[in-house]
């Protein structure tokens, strides 16, 4: 397949405005599907975790969960949205694979959340107020598995398999309106604002939150408009193309700003910009057709005659409202500024999906930059070769009795990163992995000055080297003394040790 061609992002911003638009569908994490018993967990052997409901057998009847409700309602209200006092649910028609029952039941013109607001921070420092349309209840489609091709998806695949485990989970769907005065943040906007609903719900304890599972899914609406409409408003704005299932905060900010370099340069060569759903690719960097995008009139939407409309109470709203935890935007500045991280540092964090699993060993009594150097370094690279979250391999409080045996000198970081090997592996405790492996660290000076003699046997020049003012000719010997002590010395001591023969 031919590379796009692209315009320069510089460019594309001096011709163009860019508008985005951001849906991001939230699994939820209730113990049942949004419509009927079939158990909503996720892993279970494909076709399993189904009722007759799940696939719109003749007779089978929904009921709504009202766990469900309530934690849509939870959700509207972080959001800072207004509350339904009557809402209700509507069939979404069409054909497609992943749908047994050929619609969708979701909310159409009534929304049970609408009309909110989310504050977002950049690196930079700049604040940004996301506009949001509604938030609206509905249920997920099944999964296609796609086999063969080098990639899993559909392109090149040699055929696809339907699973319909997912089809029934409870999902909300936070829509926002058009967001205009990105320039060249843009593509960071729409990753800033995805990474703070990640943290909304995971604080609320509605959703699991595993973008690699996808918990949570986010559809990039991009399109543009020439300079000099920018006071127009929505009555001048470009075609758009929607970006389907981005489920990676950084696969978000590169999916942007590659429609936008894309749009720019059609646009600039006298080029129209299609209505469509498009692919990423995380391979590629690039975006490819999908469908032509349908409108709301397209699916027909029609109120669903099987379920009563949703009319929750003033006294329920305000109950769950007390249960609202810290606003990401504020926790984040806090723990910023509490941590004494860089604006680099914390977004690695927050990209990493790290900032509760901090935050528990920071409380827990470890240093935050510590903490930051465990769990984004060694745990994280674990994660990474096993294709795993981080906080599935260990827990805070394992990551404490690390750093107590660090801070103790029992361990120095090359042994204690063996030991968090060991604890991810199930050897047992920090201390149970130390004892069987013997790694501790070697505290008798006698067997340190022995490793010095053997070095220094080897290398008769650099007392003298020492004696002349050379102090870093004992990095040599101290390199010798850590490999013959297997990585067990305390180098500080070595090289006391080594200076303090120089000084003979």
């Amino acid at each position: 397949m031919a590379k796009t061609k692209l315009m320069s992002y510089e460019e594309a911003l001096e011709r163009y405005e860019p508008v985005i638009g951001l849906e991001v569908h939230i699994e939820l994490n209730t113990k049942t599907k949004m419509f009927s018993s079939a158990p909503n967990t996720f892993g279970a052997e494909p076709n399993t975790n189904l009722t007759p409901v799940c696939l719109g057998l003749p007779g089978s009847l929904p009921v709504v969960n009202h766990e469900a409700v309530r934690y849509s309602i939870r959700l509207g209200l972080a959001l800072g949205c207004e509350i339904a006092e009557v809402s209700g649910f509507a069939r979404k028609n069409y054909f497609y694979p992943d749908m047994a029952k050929n619609y969708q039941i979701s909310q159409f013109d009534d929304p049970i959340a609408h009309d909110g607001s989310v504050e977002i921070e950049l690196t930079s420092g700049r604040v940004v107020h996301v506009p949001i349309e509604r938030a609206h209840m509905e249920e997920d489609a099944g999964k296609l598995n796609h086999v063969g091709g080098s990639t899993g998806r559909i392109q090149g695949a040699e055929y696809s398999l339907v699973d319909y485990n997912r089809a029934g989970v409870p999902l909300v769907e936070i829509v926002t309106r058009p967001i205009f005065g990105g320039e060249a943040d843009t593509p960071e906007i729409a990753s800033a604002y995805v990474a703070v609903i990640r943290e909304m719900v995971v604080a609320l304890g509605i959703s699991d939150a595993r973008m690699e599972r996808g918990n949570i899914r986010c559809d990039a609406n991009v399109s543009l408009r020439p300079r000099g409409n920018e006071d127009a408003g929505m009555s001048v704005l470009g075609t758009r193309t929607e970006t389907k299932n981005v489920n990676s905060l950084r696969s978000i900010e590169r999916a942007v700003r590659f429609e936008i370099q894309r749009q720019a340069e059609i646009l600039h060569n006298g080029g129209t910009i299609t209505q469509e759903t498009r692919h990423w690719h995380e391979d590629t960097g690039e975006t490819s057709p999908g469908r032509p995008k349908s409108d709301a009139d397209d699916y027909r939407y029609f109120p669903e005659p099987d379920l009563a409309p949703l009319t929750p109470s003033r006294e329920l709203v305000e109950e769950l409202r007390a249960t609202l935890p810290e606003h990401p935007t504020l926790r984040t500045r806090r723990l910023k500024a509490d941590w004494k991280f860089s604006a680099l540092e914390f977004q690695d964090v927050v990209n990493a999906g790290l900032v509760s699993a901090i935050e528990a060993t920071v409380a827990a009594g470890v240093p935050a930059q510590t903490a930051r150097k465990w769990w984004t370094g060694e745990i994280a690279r674990i994660a990474n070769e096993r294709s795993a979250q981080p906080t599935d391999l260990i827990t805070p409080a394992q990551i404490v009795s690390v750093v107590e045996l660090v801070d103790a000198g029992t361990l120095n970081d090359k042994l204690a990163r063996q030991v968090i090997q060991g604890v991810i592996d199930g050897e047992g405790t920090a201390a149970e992995i130390v004892e069987a492996r013997g790694l501790a660290i070697v505290s008798d000076d006698g067997p340190l000055i022995e490793a010095i003699d053997a070095a220094l046997a080897q290398q008769p020049d650099v007392l003298a080297k020492i004696r002349d003012g050379k102090v870093q000719a004992a990095g040599a010997v101290i390199g010798s003394v850590m490999k013959a002590m297997r990585g067990q010395a305390d180098a500080a001591r070595v090289r006391e040790l080594v200076l303090e023969r120089a000084a003979q």
